[in-house]
């Protein structure tokens, strides 16, 4: 999930305060969180690159994502899992990825019955002081540095903050602008989205399509692709999307884990004329090419 709506419901990113503090900006772009109904999730903060130019310049973006993901930690100092990429477009020669990962812990251990990590409960935006604590080599006195760091005691909370902010992406996803309003904190945005909104966020399960005997919902959207005219079909499984339509986020990953392996195994072949593809979450994107419609001439303006 995108990092800064995640952070942003315990640190404030934005504001007179802020603007002047430079390493506010040094933050991952995404968080990956990997979890299983009943254990604890692991978290990894990711930043991504990309360039068409000299391969040299590939170090510069290496580090500069580095100092991006060291900007998170979760637990101790320098413990946390993160991996950073850099993504070479080579034209005709096809694309390279590098990449670089630390290995490391973060996993969010708490209480299995501790309320906090309840992902069904509404979060309330939290000020945490902005730094990460380095201990001394020596055992002397701590070092404080600026950054983010997520103490063992707020391990629940930021599982709830993760699982809400993936949910919030899940909704927005389907083109639910109304439904993911009720997932997101006050600084994370949720005005934006329960005032007026755009027709193409404030559009709700205005589409149902099945694909692979599966019924999903969601949204569409026609537009140009290098002039070729394209429909877009975003969505959910429907019975998971019901879950998230009611707030029930706890029971959707349950289902959504256990349904994983029929993902896998779920052919499109016969149902949609196009590319298909479809996460384990049970989100799905489908894009197909639509015939063209003549064009009326424009009447020439008289002189």
């Amino acid at each position: 999930m995108d990092a800064d709506i995640a952070l942003q419901a315990g640190w404030a990113l934005v504001g007179k305060g802020v603007r002047r503090r430079d390493w506010v900006r040094q933050r991952p772009n995404f968080f990956l969180e990997a979890w299983k109904p009943g254990e604890p999730s692991k978290v990894v903060p990711l930043a991504c690159k990309g360039m068409h130019g000299k391969t040299p310049y590939v170090y510069t973006q290496l580090a500069s994502a580095s100092a991006q993901v060291e900007a998170v930690h979760v637990g101790p100092w320098n413990e946390t899992p993160v991996l950073v990429t850099s993504t070479e477009l080579l034209g005709q020669r096809g694309i390279t990825v590098h990449i670089l990962q630390a290995n490391g812990d973060g996993a969010l251990a708490f209480a299995p019955d501790d309320p906090a990590a309840d992902a069904d409960r509404a979060l309330d935006d939290l000020n945490i002081y902005p730094d990460v604590r380095v201990p001394d080599p020596d055992g002397g006195e701590e070092q404080r540095v600026s950054g983010f760091q997520v103490q063992p005691d707020q391990y629940a909370w930021f599982r709830r903050a993760l699982a809400r902010a993936g949910a919030a992406g899940l909704t927005g996803f389907t083109g639910g602008g109304e439904l993911t309003a009720q997932y997101l904190t006050k600084r994370q945005g949720r005005r934006h989205f329960e005032g007026f909104t755009h027709a193409g966020t404030g559009i709700v399960q205005d589409v149902e399509i099945e694909i692979g005997g599966v019924n999903f919902v969601g949204t569409d959207h026609v537009f140009r692709l290098n002039g070729t005219r394209v429909e877009t079909f975003s969505g959910l499984a429907e019975n998971l999307f019901r879950h998230l339509r009611d707030g029930r986020v706890e029971q959707y990953r349950r289902e959504a884990h256990a349904l994983r392996a029929s993902w896998r195994s779920a052919r499109f072949e016969d149902d949609w004329n196009g590319p298909v593809s479809l996460r384990e979450d049970g989100s799905i994107m489908a894009m197909s090419l639509l015939p063209e419609t003549p064009r009326k001439r424009r009447a020439k303006k008289r002189s």
